[in-house]
Protein backbone atom coordinates (compact mmCIF):
# COMPACT_ATOMS: atom_id res chain seq x y z
CA UNK A 1 0.00 0.00 0.00
CA UNK A 2 3.07 2.62 -0.04
CA UNK A 3 3.05 2.85 4.19
CA UNK A 4 6.68 3.44 5.56
CA UNK A 5 7.23 2.22 8.97
CA UNK A 6 9.91 3.87 10.72
CA UNK A 7 11.24 2.27 14.52
CA UNK A 8 13.73 4.26 15.91
CA UNK A 9 15.67 3.72 19.05
CA UNK A 10 18.11 6.24 20.85
CA UNK A 11 19.93 5.85 24.36
CA UNK A 12 21.88 8.70 25.74
CA UNK A 13 24.12 9.54 27.86
CA UNK A 14 24.96 12.94 30.27
CA UNK A 15 26.72 14.77 32.24
CA UNK A 16 27.52 18.03 33.09
CA UNK A 17 30.24 19.62 35.11
CA UNK A 18 30.63 21.99 37.88
CA UNK A 19 27.32 23.14 39.74
CA UNK A 20 24.04 21.28 38.67
CA UNK A 21 20.58 20.85 39.54
CA UNK A 22 19.50 18.40 37.58
CA UNK A 23 18.15 15.01 39.00
CA UNK A 24 20.57 12.61 37.74
CA UNK A 25 24.49 13.90 36.40
CA UNK A 26 25.67 11.55 34.80
CA UNK A 27 21.70 10.86 33.55
CA UNK A 28 20.63 8.39 31.16
CA UNK A 29 17.64 8.91 28.69
CA UNK A 30 16.14 6.36 26.28
CA UNK A 31 13.57 7.26 23.44
CA UNK A 32 11.70 4.44 21.69
CA UNK A 33 9.44 5.93 18.47
CA UNK A 34 7.72 3.83 15.91
CA UNK A 35 6.51 6.04 13.08
CA UNK A 36 4.14 5.15 10.60
CA UNK A 37 3.60 6.49 7.46
CA UNK A 38 0.54 6.08 4.70
CA UNK A 39 0.24 8.03 1.43
CA UNK A 40 -3.59 8.50 0.17
CA UNK A 41 -3.07 9.62 -2.82
CA UNK A 42 0.45 9.78 -4.63
CA UNK A 43 2.38 6.52 -4.29
CA UNK A 44 -0.74 4.71 -2.54
CA UNK A 45 -1.80 0.97 -3.61
CA UNK A 46 -0.04 -2.37 -4.02
CA UNK A 47 0.07 -2.02 -7.83
CA UNK A 48 1.50 1.18 -7.35
CA UNK A 49 4.38 0.15 -5.70
CA UNK A 50 5.13 -2.67 -7.30
CA UNK A 51 5.59 -0.75 -10.41
CA UNK A 52 9.29 -1.19 -10.85
CA UNK A 53 9.00 -4.86 -10.15
CA UNK A 54 6.81 -5.60 -12.81
CA UNK A 55 8.98 -3.77 -15.06
CA UNK A 56 11.97 -5.26 -14.32
CA UNK A 57 10.14 -8.82 -14.53
CA UNK A 58 8.76 -7.35 -18.18
CA UNK A 59 12.21 -6.22 -19.22
CA UNK A 60 13.59 -9.98 -18.40
CA UNK A 61 10.99 -11.29 -20.25
CA UNK A 62 11.40 -9.26 -23.31
CA UNK A 63 15.73 -9.91 -22.87
CA UNK A 64 14.29 -13.93 -22.44
CA UNK A 65 12.55 -13.39 -25.96
CA UNK A 66 15.13 -11.30 -27.87
CA UNK A 67 17.43 -14.66 -26.80
CA UNK A 68 15.36 -16.52 -28.17
CA UNK A 69 14.93 -14.88 -31.12
CA UNK A 70 18.84 -14.88 -31.71
CA UNK A 71 18.79 -18.96 -30.84
CA UNK A 72 15.62 -19.36 -34.07
CA UNK A 73 18.09 -17.14 -35.95
CA UNK A 74 21.60 -19.34 -35.58
CA UNK A 75 19.59 -22.59 -35.97
CA UNK A 76 18.20 -21.51 -39.20
CA UNK A 77 21.22 -20.19 -40.22
CA UNK A 78 22.71 -23.77 -39.78
CA UNK A 79 20.21 -25.40 -41.37
CA UNK A 80 20.49 -22.96 -44.68
CA UNK A 81 24.31 -23.60 -44.74
CA UNK A 82 23.82 -27.68 -44.23
CA UNK A 83 21.47 -28.19 -47.17
CA UNK A 84 23.80 -25.62 -49.18
CA UNK A 85 26.53 -28.41 -48.40
CA UNK A 86 24.38 -31.28 -49.16
CA UNK A 87 23.64 -29.65 -52.56
CA UNK A 88 27.72 -29.02 -53.06
CA UNK A 89 27.93 -32.69 -53.02
CA UNK A 90 25.34 -33.80 -54.92
CA UNK A 91 26.34 -31.55 -57.23
CA UNK A 92 30.06 -32.92 -57.34
CA UNK A 93 28.18 -36.26 -58.20
CA UNK A 94 26.58 -34.49 -61.32
CA UNK A 95 29.74 -33.22 -62.48
CA UNK A 96 31.47 -36.53 -61.80
CA UNK A 97 28.28 -38.22 -63.96
CA UNK A 98 29.12 -35.67 -66.69
CA UNK A 99 32.46 -36.47 -66.35
CA UNK A 100 32.02 -40.28 -66.84
CA UNK A 101 30.06 -39.67 -69.88
CA UNK A 102 32.44 -37.11 -71.69
CA UNK A 103 35.05 -40.00 -71.24
CA UNK A 104 33.18 -42.66 -72.36
CA UNK A 105 32.19 -40.72 -75.74
CA UNK A 106 35.94 -39.76 -76.13
CA UNK A 107 37.12 -43.55 -75.80
CA UNK A 108 34.27 -44.47 -78.19
CA UNK A 109 35.29 -41.88 -80.85
CA UNK A 110 38.87 -42.48 -80.52
CA UNK A 111 38.00 -46.30 -81.45
CA UNK A 112 36.01 -45.40 -84.38
CA UNK A 113 38.80 -42.62 -85.67
CA UNK A 114 41.54 -45.81 -85.20
CA UNK A 115 39.38 -47.64 -87.13
CA UNK A 116 38.71 -44.94 -89.71
CA UNK A 117 35.10 -44.21 -89.49
CA UNK A 118 35.15 -41.10 -87.61
CA UNK A 119 36.33 -38.05 -88.53
CA UNK A 120 39.65 -36.82 -86.12
CA UNK A 121 37.40 -33.78 -85.30
CA UNK A 122 34.93 -35.45 -83.50
CA UNK A 123 37.67 -37.16 -80.96
CA UNK A 124 38.88 -33.27 -80.31
CA UNK A 125 35.45 -32.17 -79.90
CA UNK A 126 35.01 -34.76 -77.07
CA UNK A 127 38.98 -33.88 -75.64
CA UNK A 128 37.85 -30.79 -74.87
CA UNK A 129 34.72 -31.24 -73.34
CA UNK A 130 36.40 -33.67 -71.39
CA UNK A 131 38.84 -30.82 -70.32
CA UNK A 132 35.47 -28.98 -69.41
CA UNK A 133 34.09 -31.84 -67.28
CA UNK A 134 37.17 -31.75 -65.83
CA UNK A 135 36.95 -28.25 -65.22
CA UNK A 136 33.30 -28.40 -63.77
CA UNK A 137 34.30 -31.03 -61.41
CA UNK A 138 37.18 -29.01 -59.67
CA UNK A 139 34.89 -26.34 -59.00
CA UNK A 140 32.60 -28.81 -58.17
CA UNK A 141 35.04 -29.64 -55.21
CA UNK A 142 35.78 -26.66 -54.14
CA UNK A 143 32.55 -25.62 -53.52
CA UNK A 144 32.06 -28.38 -50.96
CA UNK A 145 35.30 -27.63 -48.90
CA UNK A 146 33.83 -23.75 -48.95
CA UNK A 147 30.16 -24.79 -47.61
CA UNK A 148 31.96 -27.31 -45.29
CA UNK A 149 34.26 -24.34 -43.42
CA UNK A 150 31.17 -22.21 -43.59
CA UNK A 151 29.61 -24.67 -41.57
CA UNK A 152 31.62 -25.68 -39.46
CA UNK A 153 32.58 -21.98 -38.55
CA UNK A 154 28.67 -21.61 -37.53
CA UNK A 155 29.25 -24.55 -34.93
CA UNK A 156 31.61 -22.49 -32.99
CA UNK A 157 34.70 -24.36 -33.05
CA UNK A 158 37.74 -23.98 -31.21
CA UNK A 159 40.55 -22.39 -33.44
CA UNK A 160 42.68 -25.33 -33.56
CA UNK A 161 39.24 -27.67 -34.53
CA UNK A 162 38.95 -24.73 -37.29
CA UNK A 163 42.72 -25.59 -38.41
CA UNK A 164 42.05 -29.01 -38.62
CA UNK A 165 41.07 -30.91 -42.08
CA UNK A 166 37.89 -32.73 -41.11
CA UNK A 167 35.33 -33.72 -43.95
CA UNK A 168 31.54 -33.05 -42.77
CA UNK A 169 29.27 -35.73 -44.85
CA UNK A 170 25.64 -34.77 -44.36
CA UNK A 171 23.71 -37.65 -43.47
CA UNK A 172 20.13 -36.37 -43.30
CA UNK A 173 18.54 -36.48 -46.75
CA UNK A 174 16.71 -33.73 -48.18
CA UNK A 175 12.49 -34.36 -48.21
CA UNK A 176 10.96 -34.78 -51.75
CA UNK A 177 7.14 -34.80 -50.56
CA UNK A 178 4.83 -31.83 -49.94
CA UNK A 179 3.95 -31.29 -46.34
CA UNK A 180 0.45 -30.45 -45.22
CA UNK A 181 0.12 -26.46 -45.07
CA UNK A 182 -2.19 -24.49 -43.88
CA UNK A 183 -2.00 -20.61 -44.75
CA UNK A 184 -4.11 -19.48 -41.81
CA UNK A 185 -2.79 -22.40 -39.34
CA UNK A 186 0.21 -20.85 -39.98
CA UNK A 187 -0.43 -17.42 -39.58
CA UNK A 188 -2.20 -18.42 -35.98
CA UNK A 189 0.59 -20.12 -34.64
CA UNK A 190 3.29 -17.45 -35.75
CA UNK A 191 0.98 -14.90 -34.08
CA UNK A 192 1.52 -16.87 -30.53
CA UNK A 193 4.98 -18.13 -31.31
CA UNK A 194 7.21 -15.67 -33.17
CA UNK A 195 9.35 -13.90 -29.97
CA UNK A 196 9.45 -10.39 -31.77
CA UNK A 197 5.73 -10.38 -31.23
CA UNK A 198 6.10 -11.67 -27.39
CA UNK A 199 8.60 -8.80 -26.93
CA UNK A 200 6.39 -6.47 -28.48
CA UNK A 201 3.76 -7.57 -26.00
CA UNK A 202 5.62 -7.11 -22.83
CA UNK A 203 6.67 -3.25 -23.98
CA UNK A 204 3.33 -2.92 -24.39
CA UNK A 205 2.81 -4.03 -20.71
CA UNK A 206 5.62 -2.11 -19.22
CA UNK A 207 4.79 0.69 -21.32
CA UNK A 208 1.06 0.84 -20.02
CA UNK A 209 2.29 0.04 -16.06
CA UNK A 210 4.65 3.04 -16.30
CA UNK A 211 2.06 4.94 -17.88
CA UNK A 212 -0.52 4.37 -14.65
CA UNK A 213 2.45 4.71 -12.32
CA UNK A 214 3.01 8.15 -13.80
CA UNK A 215 -1.07 8.95 -13.94
CA UNK A 216 -0.56 8.63 -10.19
CA UNK A 217 1.98 10.91 -9.71
CA UNK A 218 -0.57 13.87 -10.94
CA UNK A 219 -2.04 13.30 -7.61
CA UNK A 220 -1.30 15.72 -4.39
CA UNK A 221 1.10 14.06 -1.86
CA UNK A 222 -1.64 13.51 0.92
CA UNK A 223 -0.16 11.06 3.42
CA UNK A 224 -1.83 10.02 7.22
CA UNK A 225 1.26 10.20 9.86
CA UNK A 226 1.22 8.66 13.64
CA UNK A 227 3.75 7.97 15.83
CA UNK A 228 4.28 6.29 19.12
CA UNK A 229 6.82 6.76 21.84
CA UNK A 230 8.36 5.24 24.87
CA UNK A 231 10.68 7.33 27.29
CA UNK A 232 12.69 6.56 29.94
CA UNK A 233 14.83 8.67 32.35
CA UNK A 234 17.40 6.92 34.85
CA UNK A 235 20.93 7.29 37.09
CA UNK A 236 22.22 4.48 34.91
CA UNK A 237 21.28 2.70 32.08
CA UNK A 238 19.89 0.40 34.10
CA UNK A 239 17.44 2.37 35.48
CA UNK A 240 16.66 3.95 32.14
CA UNK A 241 15.48 0.54 30.48
CA UNK A 242 13.77 -0.28 33.84
CA UNK A 243 11.40 2.96 33.90
CA UNK A 244 11.05 2.67 29.59
CA UNK A 245 9.99 -0.81 29.55
CA UNK A 246 7.39 0.42 32.26
CA UNK A 247 4.87 2.26 30.26
CA UNK A 248 4.79 5.09 32.51
CA UNK A 249 6.35 8.29 29.98
CA UNK A 250 4.39 7.55 26.50
CA UNK A 251 3.77 10.04 24.08
CA UNK A 252 1.54 9.45 20.53
CA UNK A 253 0.38 11.53 18.01
CA UNK A 254 -1.72 11.61 14.02
CA UNK A 255 -2.10 13.88 11.64
CA UNK A 256 -2.01 14.57 7.60
CA UNK A 257 0.66 15.70 5.43
CA UNK A 258 -0.40 17.21 2.72
CA UNK A 259 2.23 18.56 -0.19
CA UNK A 260 1.82 19.64 -3.73
CA UNK A 261 4.46 21.00 -6.62
CA UNK A 262 3.58 24.39 -7.99
CA UNK A 263 2.55 24.11 -11.26
CA UNK A 264 3.56 19.94 -11.56
CA UNK A 265 5.45 20.20 -14.29
CA UNK A 266 7.64 17.43 -13.99
CA UNK A 267 4.96 15.00 -13.83
CA UNK A 268 2.67 16.40 -16.24
CA UNK A 269 5.99 15.75 -18.71
CA UNK A 270 6.51 12.26 -17.37
CA UNK A 271 2.71 11.49 -17.92
CA UNK A 272 2.86 12.94 -21.18
CA UNK A 273 6.43 10.95 -22.29
CA UNK A 274 4.95 7.49 -21.30
CA UNK A 275 1.49 8.44 -22.82
CA UNK A 276 3.47 8.66 -26.13
CA UNK A 277 5.52 5.91 -25.13
CA UNK A 278 2.59 3.44 -24.80
CA UNK A 279 0.89 4.68 -28.58
CA UNK A 280 4.14 4.07 -30.02
CA UNK A 281 4.49 0.59 -28.57
CA UNK A 282 1.43 -0.51 -29.44
CA UNK A 283 2.30 0.90 -32.86
CA UNK A 284 4.97 -1.10 -33.43
CA UNK A 285 3.03 -4.49 -32.50
CA UNK A 286 0.95 -3.79 -34.93
CA UNK A 287 3.96 -3.01 -37.51
CA UNK A 288 5.30 -6.69 -36.14
CA UNK A 289 2.12 -8.35 -36.72
CA UNK A 290 1.62 -7.02 -40.33
CA UNK A 291 5.24 -7.91 -40.86
CA UNK A 292 5.05 -11.66 -40.21
CA UNK A 293 2.24 -12.01 -41.55
CA UNK A 294 3.55 -10.92 -44.83
CA UNK A 295 6.51 -13.26 -43.96
CA UNK A 296 4.49 -15.85 -43.19
CA UNK A 297 2.36 -15.44 -46.55
CA UNK A 298 5.52 -15.32 -48.70
CA UNK A 299 6.83 -18.42 -46.39
CA UNK A 300 4.20 -20.28 -47.69
CA UNK A 301 4.61 -19.50 -51.25
CA UNK A 302 8.10 -20.33 -51.63
CA UNK A 303 7.36 -23.54 -50.14
CA UNK A 304 4.58 -24.36 -52.67
CA UNK A 305 6.66 -23.34 -55.51
CA UNK A 306 9.90 -24.89 -54.81
CA UNK A 307 8.07 -27.91 -54.29
CA UNK A 308 6.24 -27.66 -57.74
CA UNK A 309 9.99 -26.32 -59.46
CA UNK A 310 10.73 -30.53 -57.85
CA UNK A 311 7.96 -31.72 -60.16
CA UNK A 312 8.90 -29.31 -63.11
CA UNK A 313 12.98 -30.14 -63.10
CA UNK A 314 12.18 -33.85 -62.44
CA UNK A 315 10.12 -33.94 -66.00
CA UNK A 316 12.97 -31.95 -67.55
CA UNK A 317 15.90 -34.19 -66.13
CA UNK A 318 13.80 -37.43 -67.99
CA UNK A 319 12.99 -35.51 -70.96
CA UNK A 320 17.05 -34.95 -71.14
CA UNK A 321 17.76 -38.53 -70.54
CA UNK A 322 15.77 -39.39 -73.33
CA UNK A 323 16.98 -37.06 -75.46
CA UNK A 324 20.52 -38.03 -74.90
CA UNK A 325 19.92 -41.42 -74.85
CA UNK A 326 17.93 -41.31 -78.78
CA UNK A 327 20.73 -38.85 -79.87
CA UNK A 328 23.48 -41.59 -78.88
CA UNK A 329 21.43 -44.43 -80.83
CA UNK A 330 21.23 -41.47 -83.60
CA UNK A 331 25.32 -41.27 -83.05
CA UNK A 332 25.68 -44.86 -83.33
CA UNK A 333 24.11 -45.38 -86.36
CA UNK A 334 26.06 -42.49 -88.29
CA UNK A 335 22.89 -40.43 -87.82
CA UNK A 336 24.29 -37.13 -85.60
CA UNK A 337 27.20 -36.11 -84.66
CA UNK A 338 30.08 -35.87 -81.30
CA UNK A 339 28.80 -31.97 -80.87
CA UNK A 340 25.06 -32.68 -80.57
CA UNK A 341 25.83 -35.78 -78.08
CA UNK A 342 28.03 -33.43 -76.17
CA UNK A 343 25.14 -30.80 -76.22
CA UNK A 344 22.50 -33.13 -74.67
CA UNK A 345 25.21 -33.91 -72.22
CA UNK A 346 25.22 -30.50 -70.86
CA UNK A 347 21.98 -30.19 -71.11
CA UNK A 348 21.25 -33.58 -68.93
CA UNK A 349 23.74 -32.02 -66.31
CA UNK A 350 22.02 -28.49 -66.51
CA UNK A 351 18.82 -30.46 -65.72
CA UNK A 352 20.14 -32.80 -63.18
CA UNK A 353 21.67 -29.93 -61.12
CA UNK A 354 18.21 -27.91 -61.64
CA UNK A 355 16.27 -30.86 -59.56
CA UNK A 356 18.69 -30.86 -56.90
CA UNK A 357 18.51 -27.26 -56.56
CA UNK A 358 15.01 -27.01 -56.50
CA UNK A 359 15.12 -30.17 -53.84
CA UNK A 360 17.49 -28.19 -51.97
CA UNK A 361 15.41 -24.88 -52.03
CA UNK A 362 12.53 -26.65 -50.92
CA UNK A 363 13.99 -27.54 -47.81
CA UNK A 364 15.51 -24.40 -47.35
CA UNK A 365 11.83 -23.12 -47.75
CA UNK A 366 10.75 -25.73 -44.94
CA UNK A 367 13.29 -24.40 -42.66
CA UNK A 368 12.42 -20.47 -43.61
CA UNK A 369 8.71 -21.30 -42.80
CA UNK A 370 9.31 -22.98 -39.38
CA UNK A 371 11.71 -19.74 -38.36
CA UNK A 372 8.74 -17.69 -39.63
CA UNK A 373 6.27 -19.41 -37.63
CA UNK A 374 8.66 -19.68 -34.42
CA UNK A 375 8.39 -23.32 -34.23
CA UNK A 376 12.01 -24.27 -35.40
CA UNK A 377 12.58 -25.53 -31.40
CA UNK A 378 9.90 -27.53 -32.09
CA UNK A 379 10.61 -28.95 -35.56
CA UNK A 380 14.26 -30.61 -34.04
CA UNK A 381 12.99 -31.02 -30.48
CA UNK A 382 15.26 -28.80 -28.69
CA UNK A 383 14.77 -27.22 -25.44
CA UNK A 384 15.94 -24.22 -23.63
CA UNK A 385 16.90 -24.42 -20.24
Amino acid sequence: TGANYDLNYSPQRTFVAGPQTFLFNPGWTSGLALTLTQPLLRNFGTDINKTFIKVAQNNAKVEEHVFLDRVLTVIATVEQTFWELVFANENLKVAQAALKAADELLASNRAKAKAGVMAIVDVLQAEAAVASRVEQVLIAEKAIHDQEDQLRRLLNPSEEELRQDVRLVPLDQPVKTLEPISLPEAIDVAMERRPEILQAGKNIETSEINSKFAKNQLLPNLSFQGTSGLAGLGRDASDMFTKGASGDYYNYGAGLVLSMPLGNRSAISQFNKRQIESRNAQVTLQSIRQQVIVGVREAVRRVQTDFKRIETTRSARLMAEKQLQAERERLNVGLSTTRFVLDFQRDLATAQGSELRAIVDYNKSLSNLARNKGTTLERYHIELQ
